[in-house]
């Protein structure tokens, strides 16, 4: 209760965190000296102390110090601790809050030796008044004693020095340099302990009955009184020695292995135990359990069901498959005696984790056709699994934020502490696929992936939901056909199955771009489809032929936009007027029109011929063939009655060596001998043109005519142009622009100058007001502008012609 929860397990503490009340949040641990300062623990300095952080299962945290750790306090076989856990929203640990709690525990008896092989350090502690080395371990290292006494009566710490064994060297420590390698030292009125992480540079693999451990050969020396003592701090942990066989865990750890027994010449086992989570078990809680603890001359043999009670399934994830592992903390407890060590007590925590194993997640619909919702549950899943986001069409989104989409989840957990999650959706979300399947019947399909979360690892893996719920609830197409004489109307009214089926005329596909190439009718407004196609086109089937008129028949197919069946088909018929297949001419040309028939698969329409074989159609398509000529050609026959003149012709077609038609179509065209016509004729008076005066720029050119024709103008390089008196000028003023034939060009006054300036004097009148000149001898003439090649718009064109004349004043020449 609370969020944690201590207890003393021998020489341990185990601080049990819930993380009910850490959910979500960055945590930091220390321990707290008896100073009052607090110590903040991170990997190196955990297990270098004698710290341990694990997740146990799905709902707690569990935090572990051994009874020799640092900052602990030792006094009489009672070990105290205090720890201090801070937790925070944020990874900046700001406002933070702290739980602080301090515990003690009673650990006795402590035997001459006692070794812990923990998660992540291995710890020897022996007393300090054990025999000196057995004469076979060091007799071989003398010198260890040697080089001893002068450096160990400067140290001031009780251990002063480490030496690690190795076979083709050793390497000494003193008390500064091991804590700064990372090992942990540490003595007590009784005791020496050595700590060293399974990091450690000097930890060596050694091989022992087939099991592998993680072993240290060092000794330890320390001052006491007037004395430097060297003990034996030896130290071997099983790395391996897990098998799996038949769906079961087999541990095995061997007894009495070579490092640990050096020097030993008897040995007798005291007591061997297990369990679970640091907690023993008796011999009837094992086999309620289906444990097997064997206890043989050479090994100790642990037997744990896979699945069994004690352990746990986490999820776990391999090239992206979801699967489960099972883990289980077990540790098991040797004490023998020995003639070196008297009694050893080697306590081996194991966490054991079987190999991966997928396991298949079940996917259920449950949809509620009545309420049209698609409903589908989604598990088992353990504890550890949280679904976090969801992909919906391409589009990744949150799980509060599914809602949006019109997704509803929720949770559904059950008493084992499984879970399963529920997706509810609308038929009608835009999310859901429709798909059409026959009569009556669609399928509304799910596809969605789940994306789920375990914890603590925040390693992700994902699920794709496809699932498929049938309801009867197609609308199909229908249709309505009509004809107006010209053209067959085929008006479709959507149904909900139909929004992306294709219409198809025979295997023709009908899209926007065909039907304007010939001229088809295809409009699309979402709710109908409006299809219009000619009564004389090559899409068009014409079935029989009668006075009464021409049956043709528009069909019409839509098909699958992805697979191109068949979907459903429409169809009009109509029958048309003989008429629309012939027009008679008033100036004698007949244009007919000759159809193939359904039923007539073999007729080469574009050997139609008519009397005269050599009158071919001047047009043919894969229908229909059309003649153009005129009633006095081609064979046509003439008839006369008192009003009307009749010509008769007919469309034949012959096969290849036959002179028999085998298709004969018989046409007549009939005119009026005598025919009065009333035309009806209206006369409105226009209004008169009004005329709007305005200023603006005109673009105007004044040319001289070597002739009357005004066909030879006088050239640039030809001026300056001499002429005699009296004789004649031809000149031509033409409007440039605009050229709008509404418009017309009118002279009012022209003027001759005796210089280039229009406005010198003296000046001699040629046009007044659109006139000649009446007071000139020679009268200016105008001459009329007609329509010819050069000339498009006469109305932007004056000419006159001139007399030559010169400008005098008295009798005397006036010159410029």
């Amino acid at each position: 209760t609370g969020p944690m929860s201590l207890e003393c397990l021998g020489n341990l503490l185990r601080v049990t965190l819930s993380t009910e009340y850490f959910v979500d949040k960055y945590l930091s641990f220390a321990v707290v000296d008896q100073s009052g300062i607090a110590w903040e623990l991170d990997e190196v300095m955990a297990s270098q102390c004698g710290y341990t952080i694990t997740y146990s299962n799905w709902s707690s945290i569990e935090f572990r110090a051994s009874a020799l750790s640092c900052h602990s306090h030792l006094e009489e076989d009672v070990f105290t601790v205090t720890i201090q856990i801070k937790a925070s929203h944020t990874p900046d640990m700001k406002n933070a809050a702290t739980h602080l709690k301090s515990t003690s525990c009673r650990y006795v008896p402590w035997t001459a030796r006692e070794l812990v092989c923990e998660s992540n350090y291995m710890e020897v502690s022996v007393r300090k008044e054990v025999p000196q080395t057995v004469k076979d371990f060091i007799q071989d290292e003398p010198e260890d004693w040697t080089s001893a006494f002068p450096e160990a009566e400067t140290e001031e710490a009780s251990i002063w020095q480490i030496v690690f064994h190795h076979p083709e060297e050793k390497k000494a420590f003193l008390v500064s340099d091991a804590w700064s390698a990372g090992y942990g030292l540490n003595t007590t009125d009784t005791r020496v302990l050595l700590r060293i992480p399974y990091t450690a540079e000097q930890i060596q693999l050694v091989e022992d009955q087939g099991i592998t451990y993680s072993a240290v050969r060092s000794s330890t020396f320390y001052k006491e009184r007037w004395m430097i003592l060297m003990v034996d701090t030896a130290m071997a942990c099983p790395v391996d020695g897990v098998d799996y066989t038949n769906k079961t865990i087999i541990w095995t750890v061997p007894k009495y292995i070579q490092l640990l027994s050096a020097g030993a010449t008897s040995f007798k086992d005291v007591l061997v135990e297990a369990g679970v989570d640091l907690h023993k078990l008796s011999a009837k809680e094992m086999a309620s359990r289906k444990y097997v603890l064997s206890n043989d001359l050479n090994a100790i043999t642990m037997k744990v069901p896979i699945g069994a009670e004690g352990g746990y399934y986490k999820t776990s994830v391999s090239s992206g498959q979801h699967g489960a592992k099972y883990t289980i903390n077990l540790f098991l407890e040797h004490q023998w005696e020995d003639t070196k060590w008297g009694l050893t007590k080697h306590t081996i925590i194991k966490e054991i984790e079987t190999p991966f194993e997928q396991v298949e997640l079940a996917i259920t619909n449950n949809s509620n056709l009545n309420a049209r919702l698609m409903n589908v549950t989604v598990g088992m899943f353990l504890p550890d699994v949280e679904l976090v986001n969801l992909t919906i069409e391409g589009v990744t989104v949150a799980v509060p934020e599914a809602v949006q989409h019109g997704y509803l989840i929720y949770e559904i957990r059950y008493a084992n502490g499984s879970k399963a999650y529920v997706i509810q959706v609308p038929f009608d979300s835009p999310s859901i696929k429709k798909e059409y399947l026959r009569a009556d019947m669609r399928a509304h399909i799910l596809n969605v992936t789940l994306v789920f979360m375990i914890h603590p690892t925040s390693e992700t893996f994902s699920v794709p939901v496809t699932t498929t719920s049938t309801a009867k609830d197609a609308v199909l197409p229908r249709a309505r056909g009509y004809c107006d004489g010209r053209n067959l109307h085929l008006i479709i009214t959507h149904g909900n199955v139909d929004q992306n089926w294709l219409p198809f005329i025979s295997d023709w596909h009908l899209t926007p771009e065909a039907a304007q190439k010939y001229s088809y009718g295809l409009r699309d407004n979402g709710s109908h489809l409006a299809v219009s196609v000619p009564f004389l086109s090559s899409h068009v089937n014409y079935e029989d032929f009668h006075t009464s008129g021409i049956k043709a028949s528009l069909h019409l197919t839509l098909k699958d936009d992805i697979t191109f069946a068949n979907r459903t088909d429409f169809s009009v018929s109509c029958r048309f007027s003989p008429s629309e297949l012939i027009k008679c001419l008033p100036n004698g040309t007949v244009v007919i029109t000759a159809v193939k028939f359904v039923g007539i698969s073999d007729l080469d329409i574009s050997l139609l011929v008519l009397r005269d074989r050599e009158c071919k159609p001047s047009l043919v398509t894969e229908k229909t063939a059309t003649f153009k000529f005129n009633v006095n050609t081609c064979g046509t026959n003439r008839k006369f009655n008192s009003t009307t003149m009749t010509y008769e012709n007919e469309v034949l077609y012959f096969k290849p060596g036959s002179d028999i038609p085998v298709y004969q179509l018989k046409f007549a065209c009939s005119y009026a001998i005598k025919q009065a016509v009333d035309v009806r004729y209206e006369s409105k008076k226009n209004p008169p043109p009004s005329i709007k005066p305005g200023f603006g720029s005109l673009a105007l050119s004044l040319k001289l005519f070597k002739e009357k024709s005004y066909s030879d103008p006088y050239q640039e390089l030809e001026y300056p142009v001499v002429k005699y008196l009296r004789e004649a000028l031809y000149f031509e003023v033409e409007l440039l622009q605009p050229q709008d034939a509404r418009l017309e060009l009118n002279l009012n006054d022209c003027w001759a100058t005796n210089s280039q300036s229009r406005d010198s004097l003296p000046q001699w009148p040629i046009l007044i007001n659109g006139c000649a000149n009446s007071e000139d001898s020679y009268a200016t003439v105008l001459h009329e502008v007609d329509y010819s090649s050069r000339v498009k718009f006469p109305q932007h064109l004056k000419r006159f012609e001139v007399r030559m004349f010169t400008f005098v004043q008295g009798t005397s020449l006036l010159q410029e």
